[in-house]
């Protein structure tokens, strides 16, 4: 019997994801991997916001503060993310197994021409996107160090040592601080790029399922047993969808909540260091890009939260729009039943509170106006 590959391949939209996975020493059997696991783990995901965090408490001087917060926040919550999603890692995988069995199910030129157009263009797009602006913040960072004047440290932090006490020991400080930044980005991006890409593919795979559901009984040649076989089909792929959708929400419930308290702080915090605090025009360039890499960070993952609900709204219609009407009463009190599935409400939550959506992207944003202007006020 020969396999027909699928129209579509989801799994490519994820290469590059799991890439980040092999560079942090994970998804790997070899020795040499489990140590830079074991590395990267202690130097970076657990001491590196430790060092961080214990630097804001020896600044005297409120600007150091504040020029400390972003990073450690952002460090701080980047570790909190990254055990989050390593603890899910066999829930990832279900999620895209899931994806394989619903692209098999994608077999029209209208279909793969869509998914392929929109749905993957947007996917590849997010995740491009994502290493352009943390790569450009990283950088910032390093020039503003370089050549911003001074034996300085690329952010405040301890150290269990003089980092003066000589030019070697002072390079060296830096340089860990470069590469502990450098893997806190990499892990970010794996943190990061997954909750709006995965949404883009679900989003995408649920306008497909509208356009299955919307033809059904609409050829010319079709028997009641084929229009029936189709509607059963559908309902099954709309119960994968769910089960993905069920997944996720217990992916990223805590992790995403993790995600708007830290771009609520970096957003405000930010603003304050571009009009306060910034040194040189260097500063000013990193808070700039850094502040925008925050906004970045949120905005596309609201965004296709809000767009799955859209196109799940959709799917009523789309199963009222096939040829039903010359169906038996037993075909129509089953397309009745997965029309009422259909009407419910779906929405994933971080923290079990906050729906992932545009209206949670805006309310963060007003809170870090608020904090902005409180902190305005007391200045």
């Amino acid at each position: 019997m020969d396999f027909k590959p699928p129209v579509i391949r989801s799994e490519q939209i994820y290469r590059t994801y799991w890439l980040y996975w092999h560079l942090l020493g994970l998804e790997s059997h070899f020795f040499l991997n489990r140590l830079l696991d074991m590395v990267i783990t202690a130097f970076v995901t657990i001491w590196y916001p430790i060092h961080l965090i214990l630097g804001l408490f020896m600044e005297r001087s409120l600007g150091d503060v504040c020029k400390g917060i972003p990073i450690t926040a952002a460090c701080f919550f980047a570790s909190f993310k990254f055990i989050c999603f390593r603890i899910k890692l066999s829930e990832i995988k279900e999620v895209e197994i899931l994806f394989k069995e619903l692209d098999q199910r994608a077999l029209s030129q209208e279909e793969c021409e869509f998914f392929n157009q929109n749905t993957r263009r947007e996917a590849n797009f997010i995740w491009k996107s994502f290493i352009a602006a943390y790569g450009l913040s990283n950088i910032s960072a390093i020039a503003s160090v370089l050549f911003g004047g001074g034996h300085k440290l690329l952010y405040p932090a301890w150290f269990p040592y003089d980092v003066q006490a000589s030019e070697l020991i002072y390079w060296l400080s830096v340089t860990y601080q470069i590469a502990g930044v450098s893997l806190a980005i990499l892990q970010n991006l794996a943190n990061d790029s997954y909750p709006p890409m995965t949404f883009c593919v679900v989003a995408g795979h649920v306008r497909l399922l509208a356009m299955r559901l919307s033809i059904i009984g609409q050829g010319p040649e079709e028997t009641k047993y084929s229009i029936a076989k189709q509607l059963i089909e559908g309902i099954e792929d709309h119960r994968k969808l769910m089960k993905i959708v069920e997944l996720l929400r217990n992916t990223m419930n805590i992790s995403q909540l993790g995600q708007f308290i830290s771009s609520g702080v970096n957003i405000s915090i930010s603003l304050i260091n571009i009009l306060f605090f910034a040194e040189n025009h260097f500063a000013v360039i990193y808070y700039g890009v850094y502040f925008l890499s925050m906004v970045l960070e949120l905005f596309p993952c609201c965004y296709y939260g809000t767009l799955i609900s859209v196109e799940m709204n959709q799917l009523t219609y789309a199963i009222y729009s096939s040829n039903w009407m010359k169906m038996d009463r037993v075909y129509s009190r089953t397309l009745l039943i997965f029309m009422q599935l259909t009407l419910a409400e779906v929405q994933i939550k971080a923290g079990g509170m906050i729906g992932i959506g545009m209206n949670a992207f805006f309310a963060t944003v007003r809170l870090a106006y608020s904090f902005f202007t409180l902190a305005m006020s007391l200045r």
